[in-house]
């Protein structure tokens, strides 16, 4: 029997359904906001493998073509192949908040699959997958700690909307775009960004999303009341107490000093002496139990690292809560390519590569709601030399499309109106050396890097991780965090923005919920903290470069009337692509008439300007050309002032003395400058050849 709850959100209905369809999963639901529908199931494995200490959980998110009512494109007319960018976006704002609600003890194979069914192209479907994904699992029989529920957040002239359409995302009013995900009483994550907005309006909008998830989540109450299923316990695995005693009694010491060698790998070796003299210490007894040892050790680690932090006041590497580790900005070092910046800090390292292109280098986009173009690329790459790790090299991992969708939308909202640079950007991030968030080190080289290749940036962005460690009324909030911290801390809080305000941030907790009070200092510490790392690159180079480099692609953009679209590309295209041919360019032409020309150099552009300017522009009075003399006659010659204009010159107004046979002064193939003298009414031309030599004087 299928049963509907509903909840109100930005005054529609948002229903989730179950009871009805894949009843064969552990848990299921069906979610509808306009006529987007998105159907969630979960399934688990209810034995865990043995040995297993961890959850197994995967998320997948599908978007099915049937769902916008069109065909796949592809040779194979079904979805195939690997995800799209959107769809492994989402996966990763699927398991972030729900991933935390998992008990510690659930060590089960668990899947989370979510299928569009219908997309309306103006409501999205992820945040219905979170919701969905939620609802499925609290019904289950799964131990989940929820529910959850997720809204997206828009301020749209000036007045927050939740759950804002498509198309009022799109609006040029709207300066924020976050996704917020939560529990009644907390925040969990937030996903999204801004246009250089406050602390304090960010602040709002984080709590305006959080009131409106309250609705849906006492709608899964509602659902879970009646459908739920009695969830099964997991129990902890009895740990042997006199063996944790004895580990912390040979280990903490000494491990409290290996915690703080100063360097990430002097400190992972020391961490692992002391393993290895743990286990000799042990001896013989305990030969066998060397995993068990091992987890409780790793425990131990955890245990020490937060108690040197709240006991001590002090951080692993020395640092001060909010201090920044030694930062260094190389320009410049890549010369053909048309920008670079390597971005030093601490032991995080990230080059940053810019590539100027063309319209035609612009990537073709295919949505639910439609095909886009993407004039502005970022590509963040995390080879296992980084890390000084031996993997295989392959496809890029689902992690790394997050962090380039992050320093995407912090770098997208500074980068020039379109109508003042035309090209297409590409930037590149190599994380060449990582020891915690090498993510806002790609937003600070990438930066640097299109400072570098001229790009006319609205201001420089930076960006900085933030940490928190909290054990009851103890809480330390830590600035531009290690690996090490983000391992063993509660939260991962990554804000990026110019001096003005905020352009992206992204926060993750893995605690059960977050207090305003200590968000609103995270974020003024993080606003601190990245001014002094924008003040940092900004020591290496001030502003962007006066002009671009001379290796980028030269653009010219002009505009025609559309009536003369048909003479620049000529029957057949014969015009364009003599054009381009003779002047070694790429002509793009829009229905706008408006055209873009790309060359490697400035004087190709010029040239194939000029012609185009020829063909396209109406001759005017008093207006001077170059023609070509297309035929001679006793009484004059017609010259070819642009492809299918021609106009006469009189023999008269071929020269100031008295001219007996036009062949003596010009023949025909050559070409002449003319001046326009008359156009009659029905179009004919009088030109003059005359008129320009009486002016050469004046020239």
């Amino acid at each position: 029997m299928e049963y509907v709850v509903e909840a109100i959100v930005e005054g529609k209905p948002l229903t989730i359904k179950s009871g009805k369809i894949a009843k064969q999963a552990a848990g299921s639901a069906i979610v509808q906001y306009g006529d987007t529908i998105v159907l969630v199931t979960v399934s688990y494995i209810k034995d865990a493998k043995e040995g297993t200490d961890f959850l197994p959980l995967s998320v997948e998110y599908i978007e099915k073509i049937y769902a916008a009512g069109r065909i796949p494109g592809n040779y194979f007319r079904r979805e195939v192949g690997r995800p799209s960018e959107k769809e492994v976006l989402t996966c990763r704002l699927i398991d972030r908040p729900i991933r935390p609600l998992f008990p510690d003890e659930f060590c089960c194979e668990t899947q989370v699959i979510a299928t569009v069914l219908s997309m309306d192209k103006e409501n999205d479907s992820d945040i219905l997958a979170l919701i969905g994904a939620s609802a499925a699992l609290s019904i289950s029989e799964i131990p989940f700690m929820g529910p959850i529920a997720g809204v997206r957040v828009a301020r749209i002239g000036g007045k927050f909307v939740a759950n804002p359409t498509i198309s009022q995302i799109s609006d040029p009013s709207c300066d924020i775009n976050i996704v917020v995900a939560g529990s009644k009483s907390g925040i969990t994550m937030v996903e999204g960004g801004g246009q250089m907005v406050s602390e304090a309006e960010m602040l709002d909008a984080i709590y305006f999303g959080h009131d409106a998830i309250k609705p849906i989540i006492e709608a899964q109450e509602k659902l879970q009341a009646a459908l739920g299923k009695e969830k099964r316990i997991f129990e902890a695995k009895q740990r042997d107490e006199a063996l944790l005693a004895k580990i912390k009694e040979i280990a903490s010491a000494p491990l409290r000093v290996a915690l703080m060698s100063p360097d990430k790998f002097s400190r992972k070796d020391a961490v692992s002496k002391v393993k290895a003299e743990l286990i000799a210490a042990l001896g013989e007894e305990y030969a066998d139990r060397k995993a068990e040892v091992s987890g409780m050790y790793s425990e131990l680690v955890k245990k020490v690292s937060r108690d040197i932090i709240l006991t001590d006041q002090i951080r692993v590497d020395g640092r001060k809560f909010d201090e920044v580790r030694p930062i260094t900005c190389d320009i410049d070092i890549l010369p053909r390519p048309h920008g670079s910046a390597l971005f030093t800090r601490g032991e995080t390292q990230v080059l940053g590569v810019l590539t100027l292109g063309s319209g035609r280098d612009a990537q073709k986009v295919e949505l639910l709601h439609g095909e886009s173009e993407k004039q502005f690329m970022l590509h963040y790459n995390f080879p296992p030399y980084c890390v000084g790790e031996v993997k295989r090299v392959g496809a890029p991992s689902r992690r790394e499309y997050g962090h380039g969708a992050l320093a995407t939308r912090a770098i997208e909202a500074i980068l020039p109106d379109k109508e003042n640079f035309d090209y297409t950007i590409r930037l590149v991030s190599e994380v060449t050396e990582s020891n915690g968030s090498s993510s806002m080190g790609t937003v600070c080289s990438c930066t640097l890097a299109l400072m570098d290749g001229g790009v006319p940036i609205k201001a420089p962005v930076s960006g900085i991780a933030m940490g928190l460690v909290k054990e009851g009324d103890k809480i330390a909030i830590l600035s531009d965090i290690l690996g090490d911290e983000d391992h063993t801390g509660d939260m991962d809080f990554k804000v990026c923005g110019t001096s003005e305000g905020i352009t992206a941030l992204q926060m993750d907790i893995k605690i059960n919920e977050l207090s305003k009070e200590i968000m609103t200092q995270a974020l003024e510490q993080a606003r601190r903290g990245r001014l002094h790392i924008l003040g940092k690159m900004l020591e290496s180079l001030s502003e962007s470069r006066d002009e671009i480099s001379p290796h980028a692609p030269k653009i010219h953009t002009m505009q025609i009337n559309t009536d003369k679209i048909r003479d620049i590309i000529g029957a057949g295209g014969k015009v364009i692509r003599q054009i381009q041919a003779d002047t070694n360019t790429q002509i793009e032409i829009n229905d706008s008439g408006i055209i873009k020309i790309s060359a490697s150099n400035e004087d190709d552009a010029a040239k194939a300007h000029k012609i185009i300017s020829d063909i396209a522009l109406d001759p005017e009075v008093g207006g001077i050309y170059e023609g070509l003399v297309a035929k001679i006659t006793d009484f004059g010659a017609f010259v070819t002032i642009k492809p299918g204009c021609d106009g006469l010159v009189h023999i008269s107004e071929l020269a100031k003395e008295r001219v007996r046979k036009v062949t003596d002064v010009i023949s025909e193939g050559e070409t002449i400058r003319v001046k326009v003298l008359e156009i009659s009414r029905d179009g004919k031309i009088r030109l003059s050849r005359k008129a320009l030599l009486e002016d050469t004087t004046n020239e």
